[in-house]
């Protein structure tokens, strides 16, 4: 006679009606802890309860809540602070300004850009862009052009696309007049925290547009980079086209 082995205390089954599958605890956890992110019960920045009362909370050991910790700290969400405990990532700190912002110079330190915004205007969205940021085509939607300076110079020209009923009273006074990272605007202001975004690289020609924009010749070689952001729940909410001058910089992405 067979006997069903019993789930492991580490364990937890989740039953269907046509199959069993297995969720380790801390995932558990860790998707407790990612939905009181997700709905605001502790902001960007804000330390999160300690390990012990998390336990207590959800009323597994302290190890467990450990390890689901440790996996969002490796994911950039949560920061730990020797001595002070667990914070909420934040776009205000410059490890994750940098996490984002790749393009760094051949010699020296990298540094953050200087932006010149060009245009903020609200438009309906094309098919493309609608697709990206999963709303339907003809939606409303923000675009924003920039220009970033690198030591002085005009290096990166982009185009932001943003979900028009997020992002509702944006505009190019509130860009001119913020005083940081956008994404820090974003988190601050609309409540929206970046934490992943996938991006494709392509090397392409300046078009009359980025030549203008850049202060190049047009068909000078540039780095396109497409992005497309997510917040929590894996809900895109933004799409980034930008093009990069490299003549004194370089795209550097380190692979853990």
């Amino acid at each position: 006679m067979c006997r069903r082995k019993p789930p492991q205390c580490d364990e937890i089954s989740i039953m269907t009606e046509t199959t069993a599958t297995f969720s380790p605890l801390y995932q558990q956890i860790k998707a407790l802890i990612l939905a009181s992110l997700q709905t605001g019960e502790w902001k960007p920045g804000e330390a999160i309860p300690s390990e012990n009362d998390l336990a207590a909370r959800f009323k597994v050991s302290q190890g467990t809540v450990r390890k689901a910790i440790d996996e969002l700290a490796s994911e950039n969400l949560l920061v730990r602070r020797q001595g002070k405990g667990t914070f909420v990532a934040t776009h205000h700190e410059d490890r994750v300004h940098f996490r984002f912002l790749k393009l760094v110079p051949d010699e020296g330190e990298p540094h953050y850009p200087q932006s010149k915004i060009l245009d903020c205007k609200r438009l309906r969205a094309p098919a493309e862009i609608a697709r990206l940021l999963d709303v339907k085509p003809g939606d409303p939607v923000i675009q924003i052009e920039r220009i970033l300076f690198l030591s002085n110079q005009p290096t990166v020209y982009e185009e932001i696309w943003l979900p028009g009923t997020t992002f509702k009273g944006l505009s190019t006074e509130r860009l001119v007049g913020w005083r940081g990272p956008m994404y820090a605007l974003f988190e601050t202001e609309f409540g929206t925290h970046m934490v992943r975004a996938t991006e494709r690289l392509r090397a392409v020609g300046a078009n009359e547009q980025s030549a203008k924009a850049l202060g190049v010749a047009v068909a000078t070689p540039l780095l396109a980079v497409e992005r497309v952001s997510y917040t929590y729940g894996e809900k895109p909410v933004e799409v980034r086209k930008a093009v990069y001058l490299t003549a004194s910089h370089h795209y550097l992405n380190e692979l853990n």
